[in-house]
């Protein structure tokens, strides 16, 4: 969950950055949340998702949020810095983001706390130790 919050704070950075017209500043730091991201999802979907999904619990849910990743990860490769609807295109991003960190947040972590056993987060440490976080 650390990790959501310095996502945010990236995209934070970002909107400060664009709106004050630091837009190579902005690109730079979009940049940095992108990839921190991608590792992000990819551990989480190779650790808690895989770990939910092997229990069968909440298959549904994580399909849905697995499915979101994706959509983050079109919306920002179609993102064109010379477009004059750039700020826009962040923010929708943004507020998808955030929304899909809330459901994470309040939803599928919580759960997993209480239901995953041993087996389970072997399976989280396992992603873990494969993508580090730094």
């Amino acid at each position: 969950m650390d990790e959501h919050l310095e996502l945010l704070d990236l995209a934070g950075d970002v909107r400060r950055l664009h709106d004050a017209g630091h837009v190579d500043a902005a690109w730079a730091r979009m940049a940095v949340l992108a990839h921190l991201l991608d590792r992000h999802v990819r551990r989480e979907e190779a650790g808690v998702f895989a770990a939910l999904r092997e229990q069968g619990d909440f298959a549904e849910a994580v399909v849905d949020l697995e499915t979101e990743h994706a959509t983050f990860d079109e919306a920002i490769s179609d993102l064109d810095r010379t477009s004059p609807t750039l700020r826009a295109h962040l923010e929708r991003l943004f507020t998808d983001l955030t929304e899909h960190i809330d459901k994470e947040n309040l939803g599928v972590f919580p759960v997993a706390v209480v239901t995953l056993g041993a087996r389970g987060w072997d399976i989280v440490a396992r992603a873990h130790e494969e993508s580090p976080q730094r």
